[in-house]
């Protein structure tokens, strides 16, 4: 197929794009072949060896092949500067490419070297590269971090589900859990706080079952057989959802008011001083670490005292 001439420039200029949206950051982890192949892929472009000839992303290929390693692709950087071809002349920086490639053991690095002497400056280019490559892997030591962070918080909560009984209550727990929007482990942290997974559990303040509604709340939320361990668990996931909007996802003003009510926790802007609630919320702790709780915020209007709670050192 005859291309016509009109259109060979806009399609040398589409393939110079391709090479440089193209190009690879993972010059820190790649392979010598790798490294290699940009540098091949550098080289056609720099002379335009079968390929539209485009300089600009030549030199980009050649620095990403420099940072990955590769001696050659540091020597045909370093002369690049050292020319000023396609780039302003800086002996500075070819010799710092130039000595990269002399540690390698490349001779003609090493005989520049000689002549243009020992004062060295990195690339813009490398730098770039380097600074993507670093936060990329801060990125990735980011997640490796919180991955084992969820592992743990798993880890955790399940250990508590020891026997027959236990694991009955965690059954209807992991089924309700989505529905609600609340997390398995937070779920039961406070079982374990309010009745130690007795659904029979009745407290002095006559709260009642798994998670100890008092009667107020239990019609709040339509709960009417608080001993019975579903409807108990739905009425006291309810109430953490609704707490959880209230406020905006914070998991110890959550706590806090699931133990002394929300009306405290705006009242003191904060975890209320009781030594109850504090001792509460540090059991709640054991189990549950995560600071803060995905929450749907149609469920409720925040609380018009958040901006000043969650301005305060936490305690």
């Amino acid at each position: 197929m005859t291309l016509r001439p009109a259109l060979r420039p806009v399609l040398r200029l589409l393939f110079g794009l391709l090479f440089v949206a193209a190009l690879p950051t993972q010059a820190g982890t790649a392979s010598a072949e790798q490294a290699a192949a940009w540098r091949e892929q550098a080289r056609a472009l720099e002379h335009g060896e079968g390929v539209a000839r485009d300089t600009s992303a030549a030199v980009a290929l050649y620095c990403q092949a420099a940072v990955a390693g590769d001696r050659l692709a540091r020597y045909n950087l370093g002369w690049i500067y050292a020319n000023g071809r396609w780039v302003a002349r800086d002996d500075a920086q070819a010799a710092y490419l130039f000595q990269l490639a002399a540690d390698q053991g490349d001779e003609p690095s090493r005989n520049l070297l000689a002549i243009m002497g020992q004062q060295t400056r990195k690339p813009a280019c490398v730098a770039r590269i380097e600074a993507e490559l670093a936060a990329e892997q801060q990125a990735i030591a980011q997640r490796a971090a919180e991955t084992a962070e969820r592992e743990a918080q798993d880890n955790r909560y399940k250990a508590l589900i020891d026997t027959a009984q236990r694991r009955q209550i965690y059954v209807i727990v992991q089924r309700l859990a989505p529905e609600y929007g609340i997390h398995p482990a937070l779920a039961v942290a406070l079982i374990r706080a309010e009745s130690n997974f007795d659904p029979l559990a009745v407290s002095e303040k006559n709260a009642q079952g798994l998670m100890q509604l008092i009667p107020e709340t239990a019609a709040r939320f339509q709960v009417k057989k608080p001993f019975d361990p579903e409807q108990n668990i739905r009425g006291g996931m309810a109430y953490l959802r609704w707490l959880l909007a209230y406020f905006q996802g914070n998991v110890d003003l959550t706590v806090a008011a699931y133990n002394a009510g929300e009306g405290a926790v705006d009242r003191f802007g904060g975890v209320p001083p009781y030594p109850e609630t504090r001792g509460y919320l540090k059991r709640i702790r054991e189990v549950f670490q995560l600071p803060t709780h995905p929450f749907d915020q149609r469920i409720t209007a925040p609380s018009p005292m958040l901006r000043l709670v969650l301005a305060q050192p936490r305690t």
